[in-house]
């Protein structure tokens, strides 16, 4: 099952499921109000979000057996520039928390060391525990082509593809999603200790277009992911990776994540990258990212610096 969550004009934050035909069923209600309260719903109750949200489909169909009722809205008309006069995607979950996961591949190490004259990432890499870092909240995150920063004080922020999963409160992955993981790659490598300025700021994360349920994604361990640079309408950067190339599992990141560490059901998790962009090609004011997985969809994102304050 695929999810989303768009505003309409006058109605605010809706809540869709995708049909195979690309129409979007509305399942709002007084108490679905948001793909988080789905979640926690489904978790409360002791059933799959699959469940719940085809439960809602069904009420939905028999309130109206004659489908051409139903108001017709698709993915492709929602996957516009947020305006508050037309029906647009929003971040398809609010999360209460975002962790990243860093040098998840080996090729993210290797640059990395490069640019730090030192190992402490191809370190990271080989350790039996992962990097694991707290990344954002739902007020840093965007959504679906709103705007992704550049921090006022960085010169060299780079996108960073990832595949992520949710969680809910008992730390079991309900979906996935695409995420860019944007990072101030001048200040990390100014001083590692500098990380979390490097990766927690306003605009810092988005995520979208969409949650996939897992029962749609038998193996995430082997998906396409693809970044796109576009600047001035011109593909400055494309790198595509697999997720097969990531050394650590899943389950090995959920699993030193959950260690003493209780986690709000909507977490997400994002787990690293293996794409990336040249040193010579920072991002700039203007620059369009998008990132394209396999079963998932593609996440494209305007980009803007921020002015000081």
């Amino acid at each position: 099952m695929r999810i989303i969550q768009f505003f309409l004009p006058g109605e605010g934050k809706r809540v869709g499921v995708l049909a195979t035909d690309g129409r979007v069923i509305d399942i709002t209600t007084d108490e679905i109000s948001s793909t988080l309260r789905l979640l926690q719903i489904a978790e409360s109750e002791g059933v799959s979000l699959n469940v719940i949200a085809a439960e809602m489909e069904e009420e939905i169909s028999l309130k109206h057996p004659d489908k051409e009722e139903l108001p017709r809205i698709t993915f492709p008309e929602l996957d516009v520039q947020p305006r508050d006069s037309v029906p647009h995607l929003l971040i398809p979950i609010d999360p209460p928390e975002v962790w990243g996961c860093g040098v998840t591949y080996f090729r993210s190490a290797e640059m990395r060391d490069i640019e730090t004259e030192g190992d402490i990432y191809s370190r990271a890499y080989r350790a039996e525990r992962p990097e694991i870092f707290f990344k954002a909240t739902a007020s840093r995150c965007v959504g679906p082509n709103e705007p992704v920063c550049i921090r006022s004080d960085s010169i060299h922020t780079a996108p960073e593809p990832e595949l992520a999963y949710i969680l809910d409160g008992k730390g079991r992955i309900i979906g996935y999603t695409i995420a860019n993981d944007m990072s101030a790659w001048d200040i990390e490598r100014e001083n590692p200790l500098y990380l979390p300025q490097s990766k927690i700021y306003r605009g810092c994360c988005a995520l979208g277009p969409m949650i996939v349920t897992t029962s749609e994604i038998p193996d995430p361990m082997d998906l396409s992911i693809t970044c796109r640079i576009i600047r001035e309408n011109e593909i400055i950067f494309e790198g595509e990776i697999n997720t097969s190339q990531m050394k650590r599992s899943i389950d090995e990141i959920n699993e030193y994540l959950l260690r003493d560490n209780p986690i709000p059901t909507g977490t997400v998790v994002m787990t690293g990258t293996g794409i990336v962009a040249p040193k010579d090609l920072p991002l700039r004011d203007g620059d369009v990212v998008e990132i394209e997985i396999e079963e998932i969809g593609v996440l494209s994102n305007p980009v803007r610096k921020l002015e000081p304050i």
